[in-house]
């Protein structure tokens, strides 16, 4: 589970989070914001997945659940872009 806000960060939202814009390709580890009342299950808390599309102000993200590729639809605040390490091939 999510770890505490700081206290005075707790009922706050930060809109440039809200409001983010992704691409398509984008590495996104999914966060649960606790100031925004959503059905947000708690077994997503820090999986990290690829956005595939938009729609309407919500993203596909897909995910992998074991040996399986699923998609889940997050709100922008639940997400957070990160960077992808690159494997380097020895020769």
């Amino acid at each position: 589970m999510a770890n505490k806000k700081p206290i005075r960060t707790r009922g706050k939202l930060q809109l440039s989070r809200y409001f983010q814009k992704l691409k398509e390709g984008d590495f996104v580890a999914i966060s649960r914001e606790p100031a925004v009342q959503s059905n947000f299950q708690k077994r997503l808390q820090g999986i990290t997945g690829i956005v595939e599309e938009r729609r309407g102000k919500v993203y596909v993200v897909k995910i992998k659940d074991g040996n399986q590729e699923k998609r889940i639809l997050v709100e922008p605040i639940h997400l957070k872009k990160i960077k992808q390490i690159k494997k380097h091939d020895n020769k």
